[in-house]
């Protein structure tokens, strides 16, 4: 039986595809909220599976432990594979951990919002891009006290700083997933141009990690 190593380039990316996408599509927020017996986070606030709605529950800790295993799918996905001489397969990982929170097949395709697997996936590709996005986001949300706003900035940044890193690649791949990380917060867009976003502090209001 051949090697992994062996195999055609194309079979290594789907299979590597398809197990960040089931790795990234392990709803967190709905599978600890259930086990703690808490209403179905489905069902409150914004209906997201992130660690924002999940904080709408009043239990901290779960939210804590929510953010962690969202953030830790995407790290786990590309970290897996890095044993692969091809720097593509980390890569394709990665995207696959991102789509499979945001469209995770065990909900109907109705998932988060991305900023909390984005960062995993950052930190197995780029630490220091990470560390930078983390800043991007506290100065954005310190200045503006929406959290919304400092997710989409940081993440509309991150291409940027990877490409003068080197990284051209990882740049593409990051620069298409902060396009889709803009589109499943459209509903944010919309109420920071109308005012009506709710800011850091406010009682609705939640760090924005989905």
């Amino acid at each position: 039986m051949p090697s992994p190593l062996d195999w055609p380039p194309a079979a290594i990316d789907i299979l590597v595809f398809a197990f960040g996408y089931l790795l990234g599509s392990i709803p967190f927020g709905v599978v600890l909220t259930r086990i703690a017996g808490t209403q179905d986070v489905r069902s409150i606030g914004s209906g997201n599976i992130g660690a924002t709605n999940v904080l709408r529950t009043g239990r901290k800790g779960l939210a804590a432990a929510t953010l962690i295993g969202d953030l830790l799918k995407g790290t786990v996905a590309v970290c897996a594979v890095k044993w692969s001489v091809d720097p593509i397969v980390p890569l394709v990982a990665g995207a696959g951990a991102f789509l499979g929170h945001l469209f995770p097949i065990w909900l109907r395709f109705r998932g988060g919002k991305g900023v909390a697997t984005f960062i995993g996936v950052l930190v197995a590709i780029s630490w220091a891009t990470a560390l930078a996005f983390c800043l991007v986001w506290l100065a954005t949300a310190y200045f503006t006290r929406y959290s919304s706003l400092a997710g989409l900035v940081a993440s509309a940044v991150t291409p940027g700083i990877i490409w003068f890193g080197g990284q051209t690649t990882a740049a593409m791949l990051f620069a298409a997933l902060a396009i889709l990380l803009w589109f499943k917060h459209r509903d944010n867009i919309a109420k920071l141009i109308k005012g009506t976003e709710s800011k850091i502090g406010q009682k609705s209001t939640a760090t924005d990690l989905e």
